[in-house]
């Protein structure tokens, strides 16, 4: 009975391991399959409403039926309305517009090089915007400008340097031949009609837009406590303005055509896994384990992208970029690291003051009485 009992615990502490690994990993196999249907001919711009209409309309319904029993707030109030709207404008539309653009242009290592930014973006946000208290004596403070530092280094060396390709090409004569047709691909890594340095760059502006977004966010859940209504509201308004982004700069109607074929389904695949399971995924685990539990997962994408990269995209796969996502993910966990500390440093201080506070509470409580 003891041992099957200490197992059970034992999974059920593994179990939100488990889940983090599966949710980083499914997030690269679907960015691969994104650029794939990207290297097909989708338009980015498409991608993100189709994928976000289909996502608004499994999560309106889920939320307001089965998210009901919890106590409602009094939410739809104009300042509510107003901050959904921002998350909506600044993490839809903005950020995962640049972010598909992006792909469309380098590849799913770029993709997990830069979003280890956020961090780095956030700490130098927090600083100019007064939210994050610095001390340079303090070792979680310097460990987040070092981190920062090494994060910006990874994401130079990503966007500067790419190094030789894991293999070379198979048939050497395909490059100086015009007539030779490669043969087709399952899956494409990099893209076919690549500008690696726009691409980077694009994905360290999604990574600094999520930053901003971040921050919203925070302001945001103290109005309103159940999560799911906060991203089923703001995923609704995303959804609008990227369809007016999309309607705008996307303007060939077969652009729009949606057939039974691979693109519709790695549309079907990503709405129903970011708007609903790695949603729930995320919020479980953080209630679970706390909120940097969820965050140290992050840079797992690295290995698993460099694993596909070398395994199935040898010959488009290339070293220094691997090397620069790397550097990326030291710097990540630099910061969170510092961030770890400062964190505890501020809940021991707050101790403090809360016990010197009590320290002095009884002796006015017991002047009080006796002037009574």
């Amino acid at each position: 009975m003891g041992g099957s009992g200490s197992t059970k615990a034992a999974m059920v502490e593994a179990a939100p391991c488990a889940a983090m690994v599966l949710v980083e990993g499914s997030i690269i196999a679907l960015t691969i399959m994104a650029s794939t249907a990207m290297a097909r001919g989708m338009s980015p711009f498409v991608f993100v409403v189709y994928t976000n209409i289909l996502g608004s309309i499994i999560l309106l319904p889920y939320c307001f039926f089965y998210e009901r029993e919890r106590s409602e707030e009094a939410i739809l109030t104009f300042k509510f309305l107003v901050r959904v709207f921002l998350l909506g404008f600044i993490g839809i539309t903005i950020a995962q517009n640049l972010a598909y653009v992006g792909l469309s242009y380098s590849s799913p290592i770029v993709a997990c090089g830069m979003a280890n930014q956020i961090p780095a973006f956030s700490f130098i946000l927090g600083i100019i915007l007064r939210t994050i208290k610095f001390n340079w004596k303090s070792s979680g403070s310097q460990a987040r400008v070092l981190g920062t530092l090494i994060s910006f280094a990874g994401a130079i060396l990503v966007t500067l340097y790419r190094g030789p390709t894991i293999k070379n090409h198979s048939f050497p004569s395909l490059s100086f031949s015009a007539s030779a047709v490669a043969p087709p691909r399952l899956f494409v890594f990099l893209a076919p009609h690549e500008n690696w340095v726009l691409g980077c760059i694009l994905f360290a502006a999604s990574s600094f837009t999520l930053a901003i977004w971040n921050i919203v966010q925070v302001g945001t859940v103290k109005m309103c406590p159940n999560i799911m209504k906060i991203i089923s509201f703001y995923s609704l308004f995303g959804t609008m303005q990227s369809a007016a982004v999309a309607l705008f700069l996307e303007r060939n109607p077969s652009a729009w055509r949606l057939d039974l074929n691979f693109e519709l389904l790695v549309i079907v695949l990503t709405a129903i896994f970011s708007s609903l399971i790695r949603t729930k995924v995320l919020i479980w685990c953080t209630r679970w384990k706390g909120p940097y539990f969820v965050p140290a997962f992050k840079p797992f994408g690295i290995p698993y992208a460099s694993t596909f990269g070398c395994l199935l995209f040898a010959d488009t796969f290339h070293f220094g970029s691997m090397l620069g996502a790397f550097v990326c993910g030291v710097g990540y966990y630099t910061v969170l690291w510092g961030e770890v500390k400062d964190g505890e440093t501020q809940r021991l201080d707050d101790r403090r003051s809360d016990s010197s506070t009590a320290e002095k509470v009884p002796l006015l409580q017991d002047r009080d009485d006796c002037e009574v």
